[in-house]
């Protein structure tokens, strides 16, 4: 299956039976990132954590529900 990076616009080659071209099939709203570009987002995001001035903000749990 042939692919395009959303980021950098990198055209590659992956398995018709790998995980993440059955995924790009049947959730067409998920989007490619080449390794390059999802190493450097992770390594970016690695970063911005150890800083301290990053964090993540988790979902409310809704207290009360019925």
């Amino acid at each position: 299956m042939r692919v395009k990076c959303s980021l950098c616009d990198k055209n590659e080659l992956i398995n018709d039976e790998s995980p993440v071209a059955k995924r790009l099939r049947n959730r067409p709203i998920h989007t490619y990132l080449c390794q390059d570009c999802h190493d450097r987002i992770t390594n970016k995001t690695k970063e911005r954590l150890s800083t301290g001035r990053f964090s993540l903000y988790k979902d409310r749990e809704e207290k009360g529900q019925l």
